[in-house]
């Protein structure tokens, strides 16, 4: 590890290291903090700044700190050394792990946990990390008549068990096509995938806690780590209108493609609700409180998931009174085989295929051009699997002489509304981006 760095720019997985392998130099050389006579406090104001900056926040009894001891921020594991496991994903950020999976490896109609892409919002539990689900339990209170706590065997043993691939994506996916550009990860097409989940239905659970008349919408707490590493600080807490909430297909999971739910996928429950943000599919669940009102967690008001009430010019100055919350996801599709830049024979037919999905359930149709938007074909569009899986779509193209063309891939939803060439309806933080994914293709 080299000491030659400047303030900040070592990652958490650094700073544990340094500590681990230097504990009496640490403090010098990751913070330039020198301990006093008593191994307390800072004499140098610049390690302060250097350490608040990196945890996020002030410092206010900073001089009562232990030399040597790593802040809890970074002794917690981010999650970023179970990433070893996950083949081909493009990592955009290691506090918290963020990572997307390239289309061409998204070709799988049940996506294996090695190409699901990755979105946390703090760290992963300990318990998760552990991979111990002794003395688990989920509340459900608020505004039901009879409030629960299960544990994972009430679960199992209470309430019907259901498997189903159900797609899950990141509201931001899309989001690196924005201009101007939107704060955030800078997701391209691959924070999306479609795992096959078993659980129980949310609905029959909520139902055996008695909904009242006077519940509008869902809130969700799971135990993901802060990245302050403040235990008392929540980490994100979303949810769902009721309606939404009591679809059929929305689960309460503990497996994902018939094994335990993995570590960064939220292990041991999570929620899983297709068709809106995957910031509403819960990790680490262990409550759900029902509201009589519109919930107001971290991450539910403001800019977080939520866009302008009317169209915007790019770069306008929205107020955060006229933003709403981003319920249903557009249409999507992906080409994912073949892989963009191929070669292929002139004048020879070539399959090219992918998935498609959509907030609103089934994809109606599916079409593709290689004249770039002048003329198009219609595609096989398979059924999907069940309600909010992916549907896999299928066509034979053939380029008539050498040269380059692309593939474009266009999804029409049930009402008809279809994929534009470009991005719709800029907003402040990029979300909802359903421009159509297009590969290149070479006729020799």
């Amino acid at each position: 590890m080299s000491e030659d760095h400047k303030p900040g720019d070592l990652s958490a997985e650094d700073i544990r290291t340094i500590y681990a392998e230097k504990p009496e130099e640490a403090d010098e050389i990751v913070f330039g903090r020198v301990p006093d006579a008593n191994r307390r406090g800072f004499l140098k104001n610049a390690g302060l700044a250097t350490m608040a900056a990196m945890v996020g926040a002030t410092i206010p009894f900073h001089r009562n700190m232990p030399a040597g001891l790593i802040p809890a921020a970074f002794a917690q594991d981010t999650g970023m050394d179970l990433m070893s496991a996950k083949k081909g994903l493009t990592v955009l950020n290691d506090r918290p792990v963020n990572a997307e999976t390239p289309a061409h490896l998204l070709d799988d109609d049940i996506t294996p946990y090695e190409r699901m892409f990755v979105r946390m919002n703090g760290m992963v539990p300990q318990s998760a990390l552990d991979a111990k689900a002794e003395g688990w339990t989920l509340t459900i209170d608020g505004e039901v008549k009879k409030p629960l706590t299960l544990t994972m065997d009430d679960l199992k043993k209470n309430f019907e068990t259901v498997t189903y691939r159900l797609w899950v994506e990141c509201g931001g996916n899309g989001r690196a096509f924005f201009q101007p550009g939107a704060s955030g990860n800078q997701w391209t097409f691959g924070a999306v995938g479609c795992p096959e989940w078993t659980g129980v239905r949310l609905r029959d659970v909520l139902k055996a806690a008695g909904v009242k008349d006077s519940a509008v919408y869902t809130a969700h707490y799971g135990n993901d780590v802060h990245l302050s590493g403040d235990p008392a600080k929540v980490v994100i807490s979303r949810g769902v209108p009721i309606k939404k909430a009591m679809e059929e297909t929305n689960l309460i999971a503990w497996a994902m493609n018939g094994q335990p739910i993995p570590a960064l996928h939220g292990f041991p429950l999570r929620l899983v609700i297709p068709g809106y943000p995957g910031s509403a599919s819960h990790k680490y669940l262990q409550k759900i409180t029902l509201r009589d009102k519109e919930h107001d967690g971290p991450k539910m008001t403001g800019y977080s998931y939520r866009l302008p009430a009317y169209p915007v010019a790019p770069g306008t100055e929205v107020p955060k009174s006229d933003m709403v919350v981003m319920e249903q996801m557009p249409v999507k599709s992906l080409v994912t085989f073949p892989e963009t830049g191929v070669q292929v024979g002139v004048g020879k037919a070539t399959e090219v295929r992918g998935q498609t999905w959509s907030g609103k359930g089934d994809v109606k149709s599916m079409h593709v051009s290689i004249d770039f938007g002048q003329t198009w074909q219609e595609a096989k569009l398979d059924k999907p699997a069940n309600g909010f899986a992916w549907q896999r779509w299928r066509a034979n193209v053939t380029l008539p002489q050498k040269g380059y063309y692309e593939v474009w891939a266009r999804a029409t939803d049930k009402d008809g509304h279809m994929q534009p060439a470009s991005v719709p309806g800029w907003n402040p933080r990029g979300y909802g981006n359903n421009m159509m994914h297009r590969i290149a293709m070479f006729a020799a």
